[in-house]
């Protein structure tokens, strides 16, 4: 079983919206560099990780943790994201700590998925096969299902056989069975009062994103458009997994300047625990800058 099993919610406001960002686990990732910054120049990318304190010799894992985002509006629950389901021993926590949380699984009216990658849909079926949030509909933009479950082409990827095999595999198995429950989106739409879908495809040919906005305060979810902190400063740092590159960088570009303009709260899903900060601009780019207990950037807890 995960450690993560009862690891406590992060609750915050944005107005008069309730949101919990919940942990489904964590995964170890092996050789982060190469799978976080494909294309970084080695010299640059360990001075970077130097200057936050990353022994790049040395960095030889990255424990990455899984969230999802719950959106109470008062009228409506919201869950963003199903984390990764039993991909590993170390995540499908998310149920045990959204019932932590005094949440019904049957009171979620709506599940939104970001994109189909197997970490953010694995929780989407219950041990029999059947939709784990009994009354909800799901969101999910046009493009994504159509790639997933049509004839998904995966050889730009610079990632093993298996890997892209599993993303398949696991997209078929946690999508198809959701057909007559899932609604189409191929345009920005207000899925609830204050709560928007953002389309941020690159790393995905469908990848969203989800704006909540309530009294003059804003968040946006910003799924897997950041995988490490390190692409809030240097944004065309792509990683192996990022299926449409230089559309992937500028979905980063986009949104860390409408963040930083607007003075959004950010939320990354990969990024330490709990993922919040603010986005800076500082001379012509970006800066980093974490809500909540202070971690390394090269793991999570």
């Amino acid at each position: 079983m995960s450690t993560d099993a009862g690891v406590p919610a992060s609750r915050f406001r944005i107005g008069a919206i309730t949101c919990t960002v919940v942990r489904d686990g964590s995964y170890a990732y092996a050789e982060p560099g190469h799978l976080l910054f494909t294309n970084a120049p080695q010299a640059a990318r360990d001075s970077v990780l130097a200057a936050n304190g990353i022994d790049a010799d040395a960095w030889h894992e990255y424990v990455s943790p899984y969230s999802a985002l719950l959106i109470d509006t008062g009228q409506q629950h919201i869950l963003v994201d199903t984390g990764a389901g039993d991909l590993a021993r170390t995540t499908g926590q998310l149920l045990h700590n959204l019932r932590a949380e005094d949440i019904d699984l049957a009171a979620i009216d709506m599940v939104v998925l970001t994109h189909a990658h197997a970490d953010h849909v694995g929780g989407n079926l219950d041990a029999e096969g059947r939709p784990a949030f009994p009354r909800a509909r799901w969101v999910f933009w046009r493009d994504e299902w159509e790639f997933w479950t049509g004839a998904p082409d995966l050889s730009s990827l610079a990632v093993p056989e298996p890997i892209k095999d599993l993303l398949i595999e696991s997209a078929r198995r946690n999508l198809l069975p959701l057909e007559r429950r899932i609604q189409l989106i191929d345009r920005e739409t207000e899925l609830a009062p204050g709560v928007q879908a953002v389309a941020a495809a690159g790393h995905t040919p469908g990848h969203l994103a989800v704006a909540v906005a309530s009294e003059g305060q804003r968040l946006l979810w910003s799924g897997d458009t950041f995988l490490h902190p390190v692409h809030i400063s240097h944004p065309d740092w792509y990683a192996a997994v990022d299926l449409r590159p230089e559309q992937a960088m500028a979905t980063r570009r986009q949104l860390l300047a409408r963040v930083a303009d607007e003075g959004m709260l950010l939320h990354a899903a990969h990024f330490p625990w709990p993922g919040l900060g603010r986005v800076r601009r500082v001379d012509a780019g970006f800066r980093w800058e974490p809500i909540g207990p202070a971690q390394p950037w090269s793991q999570a807890p």
